[in-house]
């Protein structure tokens, strides 16, 4: 299925759900991995925009012989990402003990909210409630209002997903030196709580005083957005002084920049930039802008594959794209975007499942819970 690719010849089995280890497989697959995606149970369904490049079967592992062929697929892959919560394979008969012993070069990643161990393993939770109990929400937003949780992005595809892509990646370099694989506990909040390293240390320092307050929380005028004439926004990012000062040349303000860093200044400084900003719409200052004035326009989603940076980039017709990391690898001509047929069949056979188990898998597909909750959640 995978084209060529630097992850080409690993095999990935893949029981996750929503976003966080669909978007990881992704990743692996839009590395030349080939990425089997295990569907079934009421557990919701992998989003479809995360689909590219993977093979789909439907299994209910909650049977004899939904286990058996978990097992023989296992017996034959590199990785198996799943994120049930701690427990829950190990209940059913096919959790790490059993499957290292079938495969002991396994790298198998537990993709879960709180992680293996701790007194929250257990617990359900959402991206919102893992930004919650990492500091996150508690330094977003102005300081009286709740949070705006940043959509799904930190929790769930950045601490979930790319950090069990890199744990995988990792497990996988060191099974060339160890030939033996390992369990990767991979945990949103432990992800979430390494990209807030320097936030924890900042929270009460001039870079990060309190929630609304310091450099990067929208309190500064040089790092903040602002409205146009046309009711959209531009994000202004310059903190350095040289490129301070090529937006107050840009903006024709006169005479030298004022010491933008000085927060006693920020109030007046920052009434100066609306007032500014307020003349001319997003797309004009968004014209006007060079190189070194770290000025941008607010895109709306439905515009971002209009913008001429992404157009230049995206792979011709891609609504969804992951990073490009090797350009010269075509992999979707090689693998589509996505591809919603099951292939249980196919799939199961070519691992060499037993021809009586595989008949009963196949026939028990009709039986196979569906998920509780489809995507969107709306009526």
């Amino acid at each position: 299925m995978s084209g060529a690719g630097a992850l080409a010849g690993i095999r990935v089995v893949d029981l996750s759900r929503n976003a966080p280890g669909p978007y990881a497989s992704m990743l692996l697959a839009r590395l030349g991995a080939d990425v089997v995606t295990v569907a079934g149970g009421r557990t919701g369904e992998a989003l479809p925009e995360l689909a590219a490049g993977k093979r789909r079967i439907t299994l209910d592992i909650r049977t004899p012989d939904g286990a058996r062929a978990l097992e023989t697929l296992v017996a034959g892959a590199d990785v198996l990402l799943e994120s049930f919560r701690p427990g829950v394979l190990d209940r059913l008969g096919v959790g790490y003990d059993r499957l290292s012993r079938i495969n002991p070069r396994l790298v198998h990643c537990a993709l879960t909210g709180y992680g293996q161990s701790g007194p929250l393993r257990a617990a359900a939770g959402h991206d919102l409630n893992y930004l919650a109990v990492t500091g996150v929400l508690g330094c977003l937003g102005p300081a009286d209002e709740p949070a705006v949780p940043p959509i799904n992005l930190v929790a769930d595809m950045g601490g979930g997903g790319l950090w069990a892509a890199f744990g995988i990646l990792a497990a996988l370099h060191e099974r060339e030196r160890t030939g033996a694989g390992r369990y990767v506990d991979a945990s949103m909040v432990d992800g979430v709580l390494s990209m807030m390293g320097t936030w924890l240390t900042a929270w009460g320092t001039s870079v990060l005083p309190a929630r609304g307050e310091g450099l990067m929380s929208g309190q500064a005028p040089f790092y903040r957005c602002y409205r146009c004439a046309d009711g959209a926004w531009v994000a202004v990012g310059a903190i350095e002084p040289r490129f301070f000062a090529e937006l107050w040349r840009l903006l024709g303000l006169p005479g030298d920049p004022p010491d933008h860093l000085d927060p006693a200044r920020w109030p007046e400084l920052g009434a100066r930039l609306e007032a500014v900003f307020a003349t001319r719409t997003r797309d004009t200052w968004a014209a006007l802008a060079n190189d070194e004035c770290c000025l941008t326009p607010v895109l709306a989603p439905d515009e971002v594959r209009h913008h001429p940076h992404h157009r230049d980039r995206l792979p011709q017709g891609a609504e969804v794209a992951p990073a490009d990391l090797f350009p010269r690898v075509d992999w979707l001509a090689a693998n589509g975007w996505t591809d919603g047929t099951d292939r249980t069949e196919a799939v199961l056979r070519a691992a060499g499942l037993e021809q009586d188990v595989l008949a009963r898998v196949l026939t028990a597909l009709a039986a196979v819970p569906q998920p509780e909750l489809a995507w969107p959640p709306t009526h």
